[in-house]
């Protein structure tokens, strides 16, 4: 099955950094945001952590988390023992990260872009992003990352990769619905891979930075079910939908949904890998 919509929960353009409006369109759904997005599993945050301990023993390790939205993965990097600076872009995003997170001590909210918020360097044992980093101005994400690290401390990402499932069904059956709505979109080619095969174009980007070492790309098995009437809100989440006008977004959810109830029984699930990218950044950088 060739799974749509895409291969991350919300594609961008690998060549370019993401326009503006569409990178801050999640800031209009944050509550629709929080209750249909996937959080992510417990072990990546242990295994992220113990890696950073390969290196540099740290009872509570100062963590970075870029574009935590609405604390999907703040939640395990906290319940993991980090204590978390979390840069957030959108003003609703980091109101409703502080409103849910207002008695964790351990948790600090800077509202802002990446790019932009002054960070003091060396100051970080992990820097990461949680389907977040392809947000981020490709000539900037890396090493921007490495001058706030620590010596061997470690830019790690969580990508969500959606892979081939063994049986044929909806996402399949989508993709004309799809191509009705929103034509040649760049997502429309996508081919799901196997989950052995699931990596996150970024993996490659830490692996061949001079200035980090041992990169490591761990996968773990994150299957979502939804409801139609969830997968209608989960649709309502993404960027490219945001950027659509809402007549044409609410047509090809409804006609994806009644796709889900004639043939489905009102159910989905979306075959999902999340991919752990990691790399510890070499001792001799701005030392």
């Amino acid at each position: 099955m060739e799974s749509r919509p895409s291969p991350r929960a919300d594609p961008a353009s690998s060549a370019d950094s993401p326009p503006l409006e569409r990178r801050v369109s999640f800031d209009g759904v944050a509550e629709i945001y929080d209750r249909v997005r996937h959080s992510y599993p417990a072990q990546a945050f242990a295994d992220l952590f113990a890696y950073l301990r390969e290196q540099r023993e740290v009872a509570a390790p100062e963590v970075l988390e870029i574009g935590p939205g609405t604390g999907k993965a703040t939640r395990g990097l906290l319940d993991a023992g980090g204590r978390v600076t979390a840069v957030e872009l959108g003003s609703r995003m980091a109101e409703f990260l502080r409103a849910a997170f207002a008695n964790e001590p351990a948790l600090t909210v800077v509202e802002g872009s990446f790019e932009e918020v002054d960070l003091a360097p060396s100051s970080f044992d992990v820097v990461t992003a949680a389907t977040a980093f392809h947000w981020i101005d490709p000539a900037v994400r890396v090493d921007k990352s490495i001058e706030l690290l620590r010596p061997s401390g470690v830019l790690a990402t969580l990508a969500t990769v959606q892979v081939r499932s063994q049986a044929e069904g909806f996402f399949e059956m989508a993709g004309p619905i799809y191509a009705k709505y929103q034509g040649d979109d760049q997502s429309h080619g996508y081919i799901a891979p196997s989950a052995a095969a699931a990596t996150p174009p970024e993996f490659e980007e830490l692996r061949a930075h001079p200035h980090l070492r041992d990169a490591v790309l761990l996968r773990y098995r994150w299957d979502q079910t939804y409801s139609s009437a969830e997968y209608a809100d989960l649709l309502r989440s993404y960027s490219n939908m945001q950027m659509m006008p809402s007549p044409d977004r609410e047509a090809l959810i409804t006609e994806l949904c009644e796709l889900l109830e004639a043939e489905f029984g009102g159910q989905v699930v979306r075959p999902l890998v999340i991919a752990l990218a990691m790399a510890r950044r070499g001792v001799d950088v701005n030392d």
